[in-house]
């Protein structure tokens, strides 16, 4: 053999050995993160609703995996938004309320001061999944601090409307008044650009690993209509059956919002799962569907109770809503399908919560956990293939010393397995209630059961004091 056929032999052999190398490696799955902002647990038809409409949402939910018992980290957004980068508790990453919050001074009790921003050392699960090769791509509502903590600087390597303000500054039609997002034209529709955008991520990156974190401003207020459906959910208003007792209730201070028939956020809802129904064509057509896994799920509760209504939802059966460590205001639907992995049409009922979701998507990566790092989440993948029903968790803990427009007043709140307490700050007073019997906690045990009353509330004081949680104190002005 001369000298050319035997370099052209020797290339041909390494080339072959390159090629059979990439094919025994597995393969590594691509991740559709969808955020929604204040979607409730009954938003969703396959959550129980009758009202509202979300067909790609229920095939989602048959195709993979529900979560009965998903929970977000904080009853309010930055909290849960920070907890799902870092696989970290809010109280860890000291972001405890929205950005930069509400601190009325006029109050029984001042709120502590949280950061404002997330700490640029903390490691995002887009940094963790970057430096294995993935191409990042973020679109939507961040609210996790200003210029200089933008995406781009917390791991995405593109980043379209994502800034400071935790809802559209100019509305959900074009012109957005968004620093990071360039106007559309003349009624161009938010919810519809962004899937836009992220469809257009996907065409041009479809051959690269990637995450995909679509983060929806819908369903926050300003509620406005998604137009071409507002005709549809006005119709179908109209055809409701008169309501059996009361359409509202009070809650402490505030007042609870019970039935769905708000035609304006029936479309809002609809408009965001006929533009996730896009993106699941966009996997199907450009072959990724089986390579990509996605993950849907909601920042806090549904707005169902305020002081003076203007609340758009209803949480029932569960109690009141966003701002609220009540059920209402914590848990939220979770949808999650992992091909190959997730088992089709199932149903957990396993507590789980915003932190799971880092350690997760390094599981089905096929990358090792980094504990040290998100430290408050366990992998839901063994609860994706059912080899296991429960997680080595002793009890899920909620911290939110501060006050709300919801007319939440500071205090935090534990569930072990069935059971959940609730602590009031401002009223000096503890409830009790047992969820597998009473998911919409009307009845209040803490008289009835005080040695379970005093188990949980030294678990939660002890799990508080571990973490060095920040505490509101008296105010000596008020009166």
């Amino acid at each position: 053999m001369n000298r050319r056929r035997f370099l052209h032999a020797l290339g041909a052999a390494v080339a072959l050995s390159s090629a059979l190398s990439r094919c025994s490696q597995p393969q590594r799955p691509n991740f559709l993160f969808i955020l929604v902002d204040d979607l409730g647990w009954t938003d969703l038809g396959c959550y129980g609703s009758s009202f509202y409409e979300t067909p790609n949402l229920d095939r989602l939910a048959d195709e993979g995996i529900r979560f009965t018992d998903a929970y977000a980290a904080c009853p309010v957004c930055s909290p849960t938004r920070a907890a799902i980068m870092t696989g970290k508790h809010p109280v860890r990453v000291d972001i405890t309320d929205w950005i930069p919050g509400r601190n009325p001074k006029d109050r029984k009790l001042l709120g502590p001061q949280d950061r404002n921003e997330l700490e640029l050392g903390e490691l995002t699960i887009a940094e963790a999944l970057k430096q294995r090769g993935y191409t990042t791509f973020f679109a939507g509502k961040w609210h996790l601090g200003g210029e200089g903590f933008y995406p781009e600087e917390q791991g995405f390597d593109i980043n379209k409307g994502g800034h400071e303000k935790g809802s559209p500054s100019g509305g959900y039609y074009s012109p957005y008044k968004n620093p990071k997002l360039a106007d559309g034209p003349e009624g161009e529709y938010l919810t519809d650009r962004l899937t836009d955008e992220s469809i257009a991520f996907l065409k041009e990156h479809k051959d690269d690993p990637f995450l995909l974190y679509l983060s929806f401003y819908t369903v926050h207020t300003p509620i406005q209509a998604c137009k071409r459906h507002l005709q549809r959910f006005r119709e179908k208003a109209a055809t409701l059956p008169p309501p059996v007792g009361p359409v509202e209730r009070k809650e402490h201070d505030g007042v609870t919002r019970l039935r769905q028939d708000l035609p304006e956020y029936a479309t809002m809802v609809y408009a965001m799962d006929e533009n996730i129904g896009r993106l699941l064509k966009a996997l199907d057509d450009l072959g990724l569907s089986d390579k990509t896994a996605v993950i849907f799920t909601s920042d806090n509760g549904g707005l169902s109770t305020l002081k003076n209504r203007g609340y758009p939802t209803s949480n029932l059966p569960l109690r009141a809503g966003k701002g609220w460590c009540y059920e209402g205001g914590i848990r939220v639907p979770l949808i999650l399908r992992a091909p190959g992995v997730s088992r089709k049409g199932a149903v957990c009922q396993e507590p789980v919560i915003s932190m799971d979701f880092f350690p997760t998507m390094l599981e089905l990566a096929g990358l090792p956990l980094m504990p040290q790092r998100h430290v408050d989440g366990f992998s839901l993948v063994p609860l994706l293939k059912g080899e296991k029903s429960r997680l080595q968790r002793d009890a899920l803990y909620w911290h939110y010393p501060h006050y709300h427009g919801s007319t939440w007043t500071p205090g935090a709140a534990i569930r072990a397995r069935d059971w959940k307490l609730i602590e009031f700050y401002d009223y000096g007073k503890v409830e009790l209630y047992n969820l597998k019997d009473d998911i919409g906690e009307e009845h209040d045990l803490a008289a009835e059961m005080p040695e379970k009353r005093d188990e949980l509330l030294a678990a939660l004081h002890n799990w508080q004091k571990k973490l060095g949680a920040k505490m509101p104190t008296p105010n000596p002005t008020f009166r």
